[in-house]
């Protein structure tokens, strides 16, 4: 068996991102650069007021109280558009360009209007409540740069910089087969032995949040013939991904089917608990994770491996998140597998708690959807006392 840490490398070792495609600013939310977005356009164009109130000279207004002739207003979008001369203002408000000229603004607070006159009670500072153009960005400043995964207050900002379109690694597309006589959908018939396929309903909403696009192969019967057709049905995958048949039974086939057409095993089982039984390799040039069958061991491998081979194939930051949590209570030591614990974060006085499940059978999916995160213990890690600290994978927002 090989570590966690290995089996990561060796899987992004074997990926290269996508490659890139053009969408509009509309639908860029969620999408990873490609490129490093750069502004059209300088940010305010012009000075801008900060404030409503009276555009003015400074000089005019050094020693208030100071009377001047209002010439002019200047909403947002509608300039003054005339130089401002000695002893007069503009009346202006928030967004307003400011005339050629002024270099100061007067709050309306502190001012007292009367007819085309006002009366300005306060000094105005030079530059004062002016927005300098540029002052958010100028022309050809990267906004957002190749590999950000792009949030609302991005694309506000891209939006901002004049850009319609952007550049983004187009999804990936991952081949997901279920395998197993013994599955059916939820709804369906179920003979004698018979389970619900409930993982695949976990896997593709991640894989689409993580960046994703599915390609459903569905559930596959336990034949060579069925199976090795994933071979034809993935062509055009960037990643397959099996769930179940991947250890060592009379009925696991993945390795049996797709031999001949032309899968290479790279590693086969690892270090880890749930999830040992996990397969990487490619078939032909498209690399295959054979994820365990059963429902808690997929999620965690898909967690570790799925989300990661995504994240390689988007070119983004691929490092699984951890945060440090202490714990509720006392755990005993571990064994040689690293192990994956499901558990309940809590903020409690401004630190996290992690409250391990005291069950944690892999076929327990009711600890699994009440569980935000999960607990990491490396392999042979001593005994801890509850109030010790531990490495935590937080799930919510995964």
């Amino acid at each position: 068996m090989i570590s966690v840490d290995e089996a990561i490398a060796r899987v992004t070792a074997l990926l290269k991102p996508v490659g890139s495609e053009t969408v509009s600013i509309d639908q860029a939310f969620g999408r990873v650069l490609a490129e490093d977005a750069k502004a059209r356009v300088m940010q305010p164009p012009s000075p801008v007021s900060a404030m409503d109130g009276y555009a003015v000279r400074s000089t005019d207004v050094a020693s208030p109280p100071t009377t001047l002739l209002v010439v002019g207003t200047s909403p947002a979008g509608h300039p003054y558009g005339k130089p401002l001369a000695q002893g007069e203002a503009v009346r202006i408000f928030t967004g307003g360009v400011v005339p050629e000229g002024a270099d100061g603004i007067v709050i309306q607070e502190d001012a007292a209007a009367d007819g085309d006159s006002v009366t300005l009670n306060v000094a105005a500072k030079l530059g004062k409540h002016i927005r300098a153009p540029g002052l958010d960005f100028k022309v050809d400043d990267i906004l957002a740069h190749a590999g950000r995964r792009l949030t609302a207050r991005d694309v506000s900002l891209l939006a901002a910089g004049d850009l319609a379109q952007v550049s983004v690694r187009r999804r990936p597309r991952i081949a997901l087969a279920a395998t197993g006589d013994e599955l059916s959908r939820p709804g369906e018939p179920r003979g004698a032995g018979g389970i619900v396929a409930s993982s695949g309903y976990a896997l593709r909403p991640m894989i689409e949040a993580w960046g994703g696009g599915v390609i459903d192969l569905g559930i596959l019967p336990d034949s060579v013939d069925a199976i090795a057709a994933i071979s034809e049905n993935a062509a055009d995958a960037d990643l397959i991904v099996t769930l179940g048949g991947a250890s060592v039974g009379d009925h696991d086939l993945i390795q049996q089917a797709l031999g001949p057409k032309g899968f290479a095993l790279d590693f086969w089982k690892i270090a880890m608990r749930p999830g040992k039984p996990l397969i990487f390799g490619h078939l032909k040039e498209t690399p295959l994770l054979g994820l365990p069958g059963n429902p808690v061991s997929t999620f965690v491998c898909a967690v570790l491996f799925v989300r990661t081979a995504i994240a390689t194939l988007l070119g983004t930051e691929t490092a699984t998140p951890l945060v440090s949590a202490k714990l509720t209570h006392s755990l005993p030591e571990n064994d040689k597998r690293q192990d994956y614990m499901r558990a309940q974060l809590i903020l409690r006085g401004g630190e996290y708690w992690a409250d391990v499940y005291p069950l944690q059978d892999s076929s327990m999916l009711g600890t699994l959807a009440a569980a935000n995160a999960l607990v990491v213990r490396a392999p042979d890690a001593p005994a801890l006392e509850g109030g010790e600290y531990v490495d935590v994978v937080p799930l919510d927002g995964l």
